[in-house]
């Protein structure tokens, strides 16, 4: 089965700016990735091509970095998730949007894991890391957007499962 996913928000800062926050991936000063939520991102090296790690138990190997434009990830775990995930930053009329893309084919179990447990958790992550770009650049206060009656269950679940 194919996966595509796609998260995007549009930001009134340059590329540069946004450039940034993406470049601060799993840093001590992450501005992007919502660690004080969610599984903190972390790897084995600083970002780089061929840094091996992920956030909790998603595991993959950056294949492409353009500092300040995007990062390639490549999957290596869950089994059955076959592709990458993907940071954009581009100019957009006058905008710069930051994008996170999944494309992907999964297989064997992975086709009933990914849309009822990994999807949820995943739309959720991803909207909270785009809130709390917005937030970092200036845009307010990041507050937590209120996650569903789905995705809060499944937090307790795997909580009481990791215990």
């Amino acid at each position: 089965m194919r996966v595509f996913n796609r998260h995007s928000r549009k930001l009134q800062k340059s590329p540069e700016a946004v450039g940034k926050l993406l470049d601060s991936l799993a840093s001590r000063s992450d501005g992007l990735w919502p660690h004080e939520l969610w599984p903190r991102m972390a790897f084995d090296k600083p970002l780089g091509v061929g840094a091996k790690g992920g956030h909790g138990p998603i595991r993959y190997t950056v294949e492409s970095y353009e500092p300040g434009r995007f990062v390639t990830f490549r999957f290596t775990s869950p089994k059955g998730f076959l592709g990458t995930h993907v940071f954009t930053v581009e100019e957009a009329d006058g905008e710069t949007e930051l994008t996170h893309t999944i494309d992907m084919k999964v297989r064997g179990g992975a086709i009933l894991t990914w849309p009822m447990v990994f999807r949820p958790l995943h739309d959720a992550l991803l909207e909270d890391a785009l809130d709390k770009a917005q937030a970092s650049l200036g845009g307010g206060e990041w507050e937590r957007r209120g996650w569903s009656t789905y995705v809060r269950s499944l937090r307790r679940l795997l909580a009481k499962r990791r215990r």
